[in-house]
């Protein structure tokens, strides 16, 4: 961890936010440091508490309000949303594929894309070449050393063991708990997680929609604003897509023009993000739905309306309900070709105990 991530942040009001204060204010284990990380890019922090309200905080963190778990899908589940793809989920996606183009809606992994905080992503070609010649027909080979947070850089999808919520007294690992209730002492290794790895998850294949943010707010959206309930009724309405055609295990996708911020002034593209809030993220829970993803890193507004809240949609989405999440995604040519339904396939890699995955997902028309 940078030294900068230990170090006090300041906001723009010369009120200070501490890294201790940060977990107690938002109770979201594990990700109080990725603020703090986030903030020294720029630019966002979350409102620093009181001493008092330090020591007297409650049990139970905010926007808690019971336990979220069994999951529905069985007290030993470790899969979570991906559940939904059953044959009948996949046959019945299929028959959107008309045309059969195949869209790459992931970025270019490289080391001067954006990163989240102290994150890095560093690839080298030992020896180039590092082998040969072998044999008579001289044979050479390249290999490559990666050293990155695999399932965190770049386009990344988050598995099930990526956020969790510091329930009880704060450092109490059995009331840290993630997605199905299972506690940071039951899954947590220095060697990957024994629980709620990315390869616990299923292969995706399901239909997805596309919300046009753009079109529906005339531009890119900014730092910090929300994308409601109310703004994806309007824009399905206006892409001519019913509400209804939206079923329980189907993903919702979010383009809002930040992306085009990538590789062009990647300080502004970290110092924040549009987003959707806690009130979408409740209609995504009402839909039922498997997955979100957006041309952004996280998904969620950054910074929340409420500053007191870190990454709350992640946890509201991924750990009370198992929904996955997919970020850094590039829907440039879908919109040109105005393709705003469309099957979404990925699948995770399958690396035991790893906390998200990288690869390119595909849209299929």
């Amino acid at each position: 961890m940078s030294n900068e991530i230990n170090n006090v942040d300041q906001d723009g009001s010369g009120a200070t936010t501490d890294r201790r204060t940060l977990l107690r204010t938002a109770g979201i284990a594990g990700v109080a440091g990725a603020a703090l990380a986030g903030s020294m890019h720029g630019k966002f922090s979350l409102a620093p508490i009181s001493e008092a309200q330090a020591q007297t905080a409650t049990s139970m963190p905010k926007n808690v309000d019971k336990p979220w778990w069994p999951s529905k899908w069985g007290k030993d589940d470790e899969s979570g949303a991906s559940n939904h793809m059953t044959p009948a989920k996949v046959l019945d996606a299929a028959k959107w594929i008309k045309d059969g183009k195949i869209y790459k809606i992931g970025r270019v992994y490289e080391a001067a894309m954006p990163l989240f905080g102290a994150r890095v992503f560093a690839l080298r070609i030992p020896g180039s070449p590092t082998g040969g010649p072998f044999g008579d027909n001289k044979l050479v080979y390249h290999d490559e050393f990666l050293a990155t947070e695999i399932g965190q850089t770049g386009t990344q999808f988050d598995g099930l063991g990526h956020i969790g919520i510091q329930m009880g007294k704060e450092g109490d690992k059995s009331e840290m708990r993630f997605y199905n209730g299972f506690t940071a002492a039951e899954i947590s290794d220095a060697y990957g997680l024994k629980k709620l790895g990315i390869e616990k998850l299923k292969p995706i294949f399901t239909r997805a929609h596309l919300i046009d943010m753009v079109a529906l707010k005339g531009g890119m959206m900014d730092a910090g604003q929300e994308i409601t309930s109310a703004d994806i009724k309007a824009a399905l309405a206006k892409q001519n897509i019913p509400e209804s055609d939206i079923k329980p295990g189907d993903a919702i996708m979010f383009h809002t023009g930040w992306g085009s911020l990538w590789m062009k002034n990647n300080d502004r593209f970290n110092s924040g993000e549009p987003g959707i809030g806690l009130d979408a993220a409740k209609w995504v829970v009402e839909k039922d739905l498997a997955l979100t993803g957006a041309d952004t890193w996280a998904v969620e507004v950054v910074p929340n309306p409420d500053k007191t809240l870190a990454f709350v949609v992640h946890a509201e989405l991924q750990t009370k309900n198992g929904i996955h999440n997919h970020e850094n995604l590039i829907f440039d040519e879908l919109i040109a070709d105005k393709k705003y339904q469309f099957v979404y396939s990925f699948t995770p890699a399958p690396i035991k105990g790893a906390t998200g995955s990288n690869g390119c997902p595909i849209a299929i028309t």
